[in-house]
């Protein structure tokens, strides 16, 4: 069906038979919630704890639950999901959504400028040029301030309708910013994607399951947002940038950099970057600028658009069919190579998954060496028609993941060798087996399969799991070649006496080993959770399920129908569960950790971290650290490889210190990794105090936070 925006309202429940000061309590820790995500999601500058907001949230839960007429469409509650959708309605947009033509050269870029420059004789033309951020194009619409409708671009003419999921995206703001002055009918264009490090964890996770990987963080994006379950979108850090409106009530606007100025005061995230230009050849650097540093940034860019900035100039320009004659797209080459398959060895991962890698000769493509790439499963090889010894053209989908994108017969000598999948794990030589309906291949033998067992430890000790300070990949593998560790539940048993046997761990590195492991069993019940590994239960997804049920007991003997009762916890989440604790040797397991000592129930505090905080430090500060770094911003840039970004800024805000984005004068530090691009710049410019990550963790060790490797 479709339905005209116009008719959508923003809605509110009647509240008069709630008592006076639960209705104002509940109203003012909506504003609350609000404006601290705006702090953390659009301005990256947050001004309390993870907690504190977390303690907040729930207090809100806790009273629309109670009192179900508090619940308004703008309330922070309503991002995280809800019941699944039937369908999704056509949304007929106020007017059409045009696509931009594409300039593939930068040649084709000065044409175009030639092209405006002709329709315009003799008049002055500013460019406004911004990053083309690759996600899925949105539009927004906001009644007297309140978020009420978004929808997707489809034809131009008709979109579909997906407000739930897109109010899930934590940098959408469900009520706009009052001091911004939001007129009573706003319609905006943006763009929601999937940054780089969400989208390289979802592939690793759905690779681990034998799922499909998304080629590229768009498709990622598109195939959150336009699922019938909400609890997907809302499971997923999605992201948002806007760059249009479309149309504002009563708003007289002069420049298209005048409307991002205006959607900056609403609290929306505006898309960075921007920058205007008053010729071609500046238009042209600027260009190729980005393209150099595209690879660093956090986001994914396909390119970069160039507008005419005067709105009265773009009208009288116009449009084609398609596309306004007042702006284009300028596409960054796509960077490939050629390159030949040596060999296909097959890995095995943490939930039994074999996995063809094609080993390649060295080459180097879209800035760095790519020498191995995953074949995912036996269809693809066969779909693809990959052969040992073949010449083959690579590239890295959406420039993360290298990938084979052609075979080159023609090149092929004749000595070239089909591959088959093992009929054995190559690994303990167990029967691998392929269920119906799925595209993997896998080892049954669990974590009687050294290959299983090895990635589960790692994945156990990993600092989402029960973050073991200096259990990396090395130690694990000589706990296991020596005999020391046969489950999960045998590191809680190890001695030093048995550590100091290992190569390269002597006293001291095996006592603050086993320090580690004991600290880890007081670590929250949701942590424990994801530490097991269970199939399709990530960190959100193990986070409510300690929230639902409290204690591992419980969460042992819940039946499907009780966790698929739970927000955001569908059939394969709830079939996964409990296969899981139904084996005997998963029963063992817990039965030995927990007279390991180690937690089974949820403790005040240990809520899911909705908000995407970290664990990370989890020794804590130093005692007598206080706040050393109360009030001091600090911006991150770069790649760090310690510990990711999230991690870093969570360490930074124990020490009393405020992550921002930006370098300014007030900035007290920047911390650098590699490829940092403009900010370094900039703080050197300014006389900001530059830190490398050596200098940032011998820093941080100076306060009393122990930081280890993310190996």
């Amino acid at each position: 069906m479709v339905t005209d925006q116009d008719t959508v309202g923003a809605g509110r429940g009647r509240v008069s038979a709630v008592p006076e000061d639960d209705l104002k309590r509940a109203r003012w820790l909506q504003e609350q919630i609000r404006y601290h995500d705006y702090r953390y999601h659009v301005l990256d500058d947050p001004v309390i704890s993870d907690a504190e907001y977390d303690r907040m949230l729930r207090e809100l839960i806790n009273l629309e639950k109670k009192y179900p007429e508090l619940v308004t469409p703008d309330s922070p509650t309503q991002r995280v999901g809800g019941a699944p959708l039937k369908g999704f309605p056509t949304v007929r947009h106020r007017t059409q959504v045009l696509s931009l033509g594409n300039a593939l050269n930068l040649a084709e870029v000065a044409d175009f400028d030639r092209r405006v420059r002709g329709l315009l004789p003799g008049e002055e033309v500013e460019y406004v040029v911004e990053p083309k951020i690759d996600g899925l194009s949105v539009i927004l619409r906001y009644q007297n301030g309140v978020f009420v409708q978004g929808a997707t671009r489809g034809d131009g003419v008709n979109g579909e309708e997906i407000t739930t999921n897109l109010k899930t995206v934590k940098s959408i703001p469900l009520r706009l910013l009052a001091e911004g002055n939001p007129p009573p009918i706003l319609e905006v264009r943006g763009e929601a994607f999937m940054p780089r490090v969400e989208f390289e964890r979802l592939n690793r996770e759905r690779e681990g399951e034998g799922l499909p990987l998304f080629a590229n963080p768009r498709n990622a994006a598109a195939g959150s947002l336009r699922q019938l379950d909400p609890g997907v979108a809302a499971a997923r850090a999605l992201d948002s940038y806007i760059y249009e409106v479309r149309y504002a009530e009563g708003v007289e606007l002069a420049t298209h950099s005048e409307g991002l100025e205006f959607l900056r005061r609403l609290g929306f995230k505006v898309v960075p970057g921007t920058a205007v230009f008053t010729n071609a050849e500046e238009v042209v650097r600027y260009c190729e600028g980005w393209a150099k540093r595209r690879a660093s940034l956090p986001f994914e860019i396909d390119g970069m658009v160039i507008k005419v900035n005067s709105l009265e100039q773009q009208a009288r320009l116009g449009t084609t069919a398609k596309n306004p004659r007042w702006a284009i797209a300028y596409k960054f080459p796509a960077e490939k190579a050629t390159t030949r398959v040596r060999k296909i060895s097959v890995q095995v991962g943490r939930t039994g998954v074999l996995t063809p890698v094609a080993l390649l000769d060295p080459v180097r493509v879209a800035g760095s060496t790519v020498s191995r790439a995953s074949l995912h499963n036996e269809d693809m090889i066969h779909e693809k028609g990959v052969r040992v010894g073949d010449q083959v053209v690579i590239h890295k989908a959406g420039d993360v993941i290298p990938e084979i994108v052609e075979v080159l017969v023609g090149e092929r000598r004749g000595d070239e060798k089909e591959f088959q999948m093992p009929a054995s794990c190559p690994v303990c030589g167990s029967e691998t087996v392929r269920l119906p309906g799925e595209a993997a291949r896998r080892c049954p033998a669990g974590l009687s399969c050294p290959a299983q067992l090895k990635e589960g430890l790692i994945h156990f000790a990993s600092r989402a799991g029960m973050d073991i300070e200096g259990l990396g990949p090395a130690i694990v593998g000589q706990l296991l070649e020596a005999g020391l560790v046969r489950d999960l539940a045998d590191l809680y048993y190890l001695k030093a006496e048995d550590l100091v046997q290992l190569e390269r761990l002597g006293k001291k590195s095996a006592a603050n080993l086993l320090e580690a492991i004991e600290r880890s069993k007081e670590n929250p019940l949701r942590k424990l959770i994801y530490a097991l590994g269970l199939r399709h239960v990530g960190e959100r997804a193990a986070g409510l399920l300690a929230e639902h049920f409290g204690s591992m007991d419980a969460l042992m003997q819940a039946r499907h129908e009780d966790l698929v009762a739970i927000p955001e916890i569908g059939d394969r989440i709830a079939e996964s569960v409990t296969s899981f604790f139904r084996q005997e040797d998963t029963r063992k397991v817990i039965e030995k950790l927990r007279a390991a000592g180690v937690k089974m129930s949820q403790g005040v505090g240990d809520g899911p971290g909705d908000r995407g905080g970290s664990d990370f430090g989890a020794g804590g500060l130093g005692t007598g650290a206080g706040l050393p770094l109360k009030g001091v911003k600090v911006v991150l840039t770069g790649t760090l490889s310690s510990f990711t970004r999230r991690e870093a800024q969570e360490v930074v805000r124990q020490l009393g210190g405020r992550p921002v984005s930006s370098v300014s004068r007030e900035t007290g530090y920047v911390v650098v990794g590699e490829n940092p691009g403009s900010k370094l710049e900039k703080a050197q410019r300014l006389g900001v105090k530059v830190l490398d990550e050596k200098a940032f963790i011998r820093w941080l060790e100076g306060f009393g936070v122990k930081v280890g490797s993310r190996e």
